[in-house]
């Protein structure tokens, strides 16, 4: 392995912190003086958060040439760590520092090009937004924020930034806060990760407490790591649940099941930040943290991570079906297809979960700016026709519209193709290599027979319901003609160069040149470049061996079955939406409650209003309440009037006992000065008179 572990700058270190700290000082610039440059030239503010992600994308391009292609080690690692707190008089520490190797090179070059992408494609969507600054400074932040969890080489700092790109996307989801609807899908997100960030928090620390260390398990550097793994202190049943606790951050971020709530609200934000959010940043957080823990994780704890994964990408994609907001559904594909990364890694086809990653942020993101496109064309139309009350994101308002907006057809189709899984696309490479690493699992244990139903059900479906969107938006007759009269011309080259670029990645010579019909990544540069890391767990490295003779088994069987799957999809999509030989409403009304059941949503926001919100933590609310106002409050009532019956008691005594004696004394001593005041004249004719007097009496007496 090649690995530097120094305080000292590489070149390479060097330029990840320039890509780190150029958005950050762009925030600051823009978020303090973009308000005063907008009111000059609303262009202004752009520039310098534009400037600076694109010379990220630069600086990310020449570390990925150096480190990837130069290279072309894939065990390189370039770490540089400095001590930021120590505890036990130094016998623990927690470091800070930038770790680069393939992967974060990889996901460097993802993060930036994307965000570039976004910056660009928002000068026109968000021009004249009265916040046209501020969106461009949480843009600005939110690169940062990712960057920096992408960089991070301990699990204290990428929690750290992890929790950044939390309060990032609160600010771009609301960044319409004056819609209740964005303000509470902000909160929404803010607090539904919040539940699965306590379970990383916990993962955390289980992993410091035992071990001493929160460096990443890929970094050889983390010493003691494995050898204390081997040597069973942090075995068992403790790891298991130290993985789960990590993969529960996942779980909010990556919006797998039952906290995935919140990702069909944040398309609240405007259409850029969903790109943002959905493509290659916030969501793709989760999984790259399960990529980084993959080598502590038990079979246990990847059992888990698979179903849970498997399970949210079916469900997901029988939801998307029946959404008829084009976002809507994209958001409910975005679920799944991240389901399928989870699931991917459970069941070890760890280079495919990545490798899916990477290719699903290319045309994840051209959907979604794809849907930006024609919300925007249908927004202009509507706002020339005074309409303020037609839905720009109702697929049924639209249709026709590949004659008016062509690139944005043509782009949007290449994407569909490739998520849908259609050869000589890259879709079809990474998705059907988790798809065999999947079928290899269950061969390898058939009692997991259901992972790749799973699997290719949601295959189909996905397939299905991406050329729904096709037909109802782009084809077939205009729903709405007055719309449809109204939109004039394709959006300008700032919307669609964005799309083109990311369509053009969307083809499989990119990602494997030698060939688009690999079932697996053997034929992807990423077999090589991301390969299966170290793993410090000898049941998890034992599986994983015995998994390599399934995976070349299920290549073929995976590569036929996940064709005639998509095929379908498309097939029955065209027959229901573009042929109209089978009638959408009739199987609706045939199938009536598994159609209320997925466009509901399956009630799971019902379900947590009910039972979790009104009927568990509303009643705990009020039973907190009842035991404040009966319990502390009734103590609290209780010694306030025992304390005011002792102050009584206590006044009493200081009136009458402690007063009447400070009185008694106080009366007698006055009573005395008055006598001796009689005595105390000051006339030595008086003295000399009492002194005679006084000595006659005491003669007398002594007399007597």
């Amino acid at each position: 392995m090649t690995e530097t572990l120094t305080s000292e700058l590489s070149g390479n270190i060097t330029l990840g912190i320039w890509i780190l700290l150029l958005p950050l000082f762009s925030f600051f610039v823009t978020i303090i003086f973009g308000k005063r440059m907008q009111a000059v030239n609303p262009i202004i503010p752009t520039i310098l958060p534009i400037l600076t992600i694109f010379a990220g994308l630069v600086m990310s391009s020449t570390i990925f040439y150096d480190v990837v292609v130069n290279n072309h080690n894939p065990n390189h690692t370039e770490v540089w760590q400095f001590d930021w707190v120590f505890f036990a008089n130094g016998n623990y520490s927690i470091p800070l520092g930038i770790m680069i190797d393939n992967m974060t090179a990889i996901m460097l070059m993802v993060v930036t090009l994307i965000s570039s992408l976004v910056h660009f494609f928002s000068l026109d969507y968000m021009k004249g937004d009265p916040r046209f600054s501020r969106f461009y400074a949480f843009l600005s932040i939110f690169s940062f924020s990712m960057l920096g969890l992408v960089l991070s080489h301990s699990l204290f700092a990428l929690y750290i930034f992890w929790e950044l790109v939390g309060l990032s996307s609160y600010l771009l989801i609301g960044f319409w806060f004056e819609k209740p609807s964005a303000a509470n899908a902000n909160k929404k997100a803010f607090l539904t990760n919040r539940v699965g960030d306590i379970g990383m928090f916990l993962g955390l620390l289980i992993i410091f407490i035992t071990i001493g260390t929160v460096v990443l398990p890929s970094v050889e550097g983390a010493e003691g790591v494995y050898a204390l793994i081997n040597k069973g202190e942090l075995a068992g049943t403790m790891l298991t649940l130290a993985g789960i606790g990590l993969f529960c951050g996942a779980v909010g971020k990556s919006a797998q099941f039952p906290l995935h709530v919140w990702l069909p609200d944040a398309m609240e934000g405007p259409t850029p930040v969903s790109a943002l959010i959905h493509a290659a940043t916030m969501v793709a957080a989760g999984v790259y943290l399960v990529a980084r823990i993959f080598p502590i994780l038990t079979p246990d704890a990847l059992l888990v991570i698979a179903y849970i994964g498997a399970f949210t990408a079916f469900a997901a994609a029988t939801i998307a079906i029946t959404q008829n907001d084009i976002k809507a559904v994209l958001a409910y594909s975005t679920i799944s297809q991240l389901g399928y990364m989870i699931m991917g890694l459970g069941v070890g086809a760890y280079t495919a979960a990545f490798f899916h990653l990477v290719t699903h942020a290319m045309f994840k993101a051209c959907l979604f700016l794809g849907s930006g496109s024609v919300i925007h064309a249908m927004h202009h139309a509507l706002h020339n026709l005074h309409d303020h009350h037609t839905d720009p994101q109702d697929m049924r308002n639209m249709g026709g519209l590949k004659k008016k907006l062509p690139i944005t057809y043509i782009t949007f189709l290449i994407a569909t193709c490739a998520i849908s899984g259609v050869p000589f696309t890259s879709g079809f490479l990474s998705k059907d290599a988790i798809l065999a690493g999947t079928l290899a699992f269950s061969m390898s244990d058939p009692v997991h027979f259901i992972l790749p139903i799973f699997g290719f059900g949601a295959a189909m479906i996905t397939a299905f319901y991406m050329f729904r969107i096709i037909w109802l938006t782009f084809h077939g007759e205009p729903q709405k003609k007055e719309i449809y009269d109204e939109i004039h011309h394709e959006n300008p080259i700032q919307i669609t160069l964005p799309l083109m670029v990311l369509a053009g990645l969307s083809f499989w010579v990119w990602w494997a040149p030698t060939g688009p019909f690999g079932a697996t990544p053997d034929n992807s540069w990423f077999a090589f470049l991301i390969a299966m890391p170290n793993i410090a767990v000898a049941e998890t490295a034992e599986l994983m061996k015995h998994l390599e003779h399934y995976v070349h088994a299920a290549h073929y069987p995976a590569l036929g079955i996940s064709l005639v799957v998509a095929g379908t999809g498309i097939f029955l999509s065209y027959l229901m939406y573009q042929k109209k030989s089978l009638s959408a409403d009739s199987w609706a009304a045939k199938w009536g409650p598994l159609y209320s059941i997925s466009h509901n949503k399956y009630y799971v926001d019902e379900f947590y209003i009910s039972v979790l919100i009104k009927g568990f933590l509303l009643n705990l609310n009020n039973l907190l309440s009842w035991i404040d106002r009966t319990i502390v409050d009734g103590v609290v009532n209780l010694m306030g009037f025992l304390f005011k019956k002792v102050s009584n008691v206590s006044a009493l005594f200081d009136k009458y006992v402690v007063d009447l004696t400070v009185n008694l004394i106080g009366f007698t001593s006055r009573g005395l000065g008055m006598i001796l005041t009689f005595f105390q004249t000051g006339k030595a004719q008086n003295y000399f008179a009492f002194t005679v007097v006084g000595i006659l009496v005491l003669v007398t007496i002594f007399a007597m």
